[in-house]
């Protein structure tokens, strides 16, 4: 039924335009405000603590062997073929999301031909070890922490300033073929 030609609707389903378009309007300003608003007080960014050694892990595929050992910053430790070398180490405070971060160098020298062979370079993250992971088809390197190194103790034990459990460039880790 129409009239004029002007569909006739019944007043229960006529739906006033004007409260739609305020909750719309409204929608669109809480959206654009929450974008582009400034907070009042910007969080600090992030800042990382130096340490002077870290805790590592070490895995033989072969031999299912897995060893935990700490190394100083700057010292190099051979892993059956392997040398891992301890660059830096860096964690969060406490009163942030815990973090240990490590940069590590790692290169194999195969017996045949006795040419070093870089596996890995790069930082390697505690809390995530696969975001970062030395790609090698018989040993995995990982890092758990950053540690402090005693130096007054290691001096008196080794006479070269290294950790307790740091080995020098000559020493091996225990456990080695």
């Amino acid at each position: 039924m129409t009239t004029n030609n002007v569909p006739y609707y019944h007043n229960c389903h006529r739906r006033p335009i004007l409260p739609g378009v305020v909750l719309l309007l409204f929608s669109v300003s809480l959206l654009l405000s929450s974008v582009f608003a400034t907070p009042a007080v910007a969080e600090p960014p992030s800042r990382f603590e130096n340490y002077s050694g870290a805790r590592l892990q070490t895995l033989d595929k072969s031999t299912a062997r897995t060893m935990t050992f700490e190394m100083g910053v700057g010292k190099i430790v051979k892993f059956g073929p392997l040398y891992i070398s301890l660059q830096a180490c860096r964690k969060a405070p406490p009163i942030e999301t815990p973090e240990s971060t490590a940069f590590l160098q790692v290169w194999e020298t195969p017996p045949p031909d006795h040419k070093p062979v870089w596996v890995f370079s790069g930082w390697m993250f505690a809390s995530s070890p696969a975001l970062s992971s030395m790609d090698h088809p018989i040993y995995d390197v990982w890092v758990l922490d950053c540690i402090e190194t005693d130096t007054t103790e290691a001096e008196s034990e080794t006479g070269a300033g290294a950790g307790k459990s740091t080995k020098t460039e000559d020493e091996t880790v225990s456990g080695d073929r």
